[in-house]
């Protein structure tokens, strides 16, 4: 399939990253008629009834976003990662958790960025109900009846606020696996002035976004694609941040003995 794709685009194309591309269909787009007027530009021509995304605009996009998010990650920025489109959550929860970014994959609640307030109340209670299970204060003072719904209570707020559970201000930026699905979380952060990386089919709007990538939001393997590369370039800015601190940290002991000599 790729090989067939691959011959009736331009020889530039025909490189191993954009052959990955093919292969894993972040190509493939919309009917037409589903086509978001402003994702025209990412057009590359049509197949039948689908049009296809240009690969080479979405390779740009993917490396400008990259780049983005490992500078912020070096800088030690909160970065939120948001997917909570069925079929795509567990893939998003899954490269949050390895790279320890506070995460939303179920339902995105109103207010999580610009009402943040009452939702850290809300995180407050969580963690403080989280506590004290952990600590086996429910199991002491309180009935068999009690510590079941307080088990409840506890199952509800980790289903709705598991993945932001140690979040203490609001992200500085977010990455959402796919923006028109994520797009009550784009807008969000628009209103707060916060950085969106998104992964942008043909039906969605890229202006809600400040990083949009093109690119086929339907099909896991397109989107494992993507993910994996911001991932990789967090991971990389995560690793110069740890280098920053320790060099930072090592250059303070000298000092710190001094003052104390």
């Amino acid at each position: 399939m790729a090989v067939a794709i691959l011959s009736w685009m331009p020889e530039e194309l025909q490189n191993a990253m954009l052959q990955d591309m093919v292969r894993v269909g972040l190509h493939i787009g919309h009917r037409r008629s589903r086509r978001h007027p402003a994702m025209m530009p990412y057009v590359y021509g049509a197949r039948g009834n689908t049009e296809i995304i240009d690969l080479m605009k979405t390779a740009e996009a993917l490396r400008r976003a990259a780049d983005f998010l490992s500078a912020k990650a070096a800088d030690g920025a909160t970065i939120l990662l948001v997917g909570t489109r069925q079929g795509l959550a567990s893939l998003a929860k899954e490269v949050a958790r390895e790279l320890g970014l506070p995460y939303v994959a179920s339902r995105w609640i109103g207010g999580t960025i610009t009402n943040f307030s009452v939702i850290n109340k809300r995180l407050e209670a969580f963690r403080n109900l989280a506590q004290r299970e952990a600590s086996g204060e429910l199991a002491e003072k309180y009935t068999k009846a009690e510590r079941v719904r307080f088990q409840r209570q506890l199952g509800r707020l980790e289903e709705e606020l598991g993945g932001i559970r140690d979040l203490l201000r609001p992200p500085d930026v977010l990455v959402l696996v796919s923006l028109r699905g994520d797009r009550l979380a784009a807008r969000e952060a628009r209103l707060r002035g916060i950085p969106i990386v998104a992964l942008a089919d043909l039906d969605a709007d890229p202006s809600l976004a400040d990083f949009p990538i093109p690119g086929n939001d339907d099909a896991l393997p397109a989107v494992r694609y993507v993910l994996g590369k911001l991932a990789d370039a967090i991971r990389e800015g995560q690793q110069t941040h740890r280098a920053r601190a320790k060099a930072q940290n090592e250059g303070k002991e000298p000092e710190e003995r001094a003052a104390t000599a």
